[in-house]
């Protein structure tokens, strides 16, 4: 698979089926992978913390899930064919794990969103095998507990439905531990499959305004992270171009 270097992070360039063929593949062959979706705020904080950014490099995958990444790596002059958004990765996922009769453990979100997430995942996929589940709030100690939790249900594949930079530090933290074959960060995925927010009309996604749709649903949470992330993006973004020039 086409890989890419920007930023200090490394990303992969492929469409979605190439994503989902290359995940069915690995799960076939019971390999281990780890994939994590790369947006501005993953761009930024990898520019900002360099445990963070050593963990997205060390991962097997990295989807290119915020539209403005696209648009900046095709700015800097690389070929990326498509955004491939980390929800319309889980669907795809999930849709191919009903077929091939590999089991999912859902770990994130709160318990209500996640009972939404099973009634919801057993009318859009049937036949999918929900192995276990387990809410994100958790105490420091508890994680353990977790990992022995997910380990023990004999899920394939683990969805981790957890803000950025926690999960991946989190997955640093117990990888060596856990014993399942595909590992996906999946962020506010859950919430979505719940019902709880709602994403963008394609059409505003295409522009690239899905976040100006996700900072009017939740502008509390949201503000920070696209009305200063965003200019310390595009800062990022001039800094490299430049750096590529030298």
């Amino acid at each position: 698979m086409n890989q890419i270097n920007a930023f200090n992070i490394k990303v992969h360039s492929a469409t979605l089926s190439e994503f989902v063929s290359f995940i069915k593949q690995s799960l076939e062959q019971k390999k281990h992978l780890t994939q994590f979706g790369v947006n501005s705020a993953t761009v930024n904080e990898a520019c900002e913390n360099e445990e963070f950014r050593t963990v997205i490099n060390s991962a097997d995958l990295l989807n290119v899930d915020g539209m403005s990444v696209v648009w900046a790596l095709r700015f800097l002059g690389y070929k990326v064919p498509e955004r491939v958004a980390t929800p319309d990765l889980a669907e795809g996922v999930l849709e191919m794990a009903a077929k091939q009769n590999y089991s999912v453990f859902l770990f994130g979100a709160t318990d209500s969103v996640l009972g939404l997430c099973r009634e919801n995942l057993s009318r859009k996929f049937p036949g999918l095998r929900i192995a276990g589940w387990r809410n994100g709030y958790y105490q420091p100690y508890e994680e353990g507990m977790i990992i022995e939790q997910i380990n023990k249900s004999g899920a394939d594949i683990l969805l981790i439905g957890i803000s950025s930079p926690q999960k991946e530090l989190l997955y640093a933290r117990h990888r060596d531990r856990l014993d399942v074959y595909y590992v996906l960060g999946v962020g506010g995925y859950f919430d979505i499959l719940s019902g709880r927010t709602k994403r963008a009309p394609k059409r505003i996604q295409n522009m690239g305004l899905e976040w100006v749709f996700r900072l009017i649903q939740e502008p509390r949470r949201m503000w920070r992270r696209y009305l200063i992330g965003n200019n310390k993006f595009l800062w990022t973004m001039l800094r490299e171009k430049y750096r590529n020039k030298k």
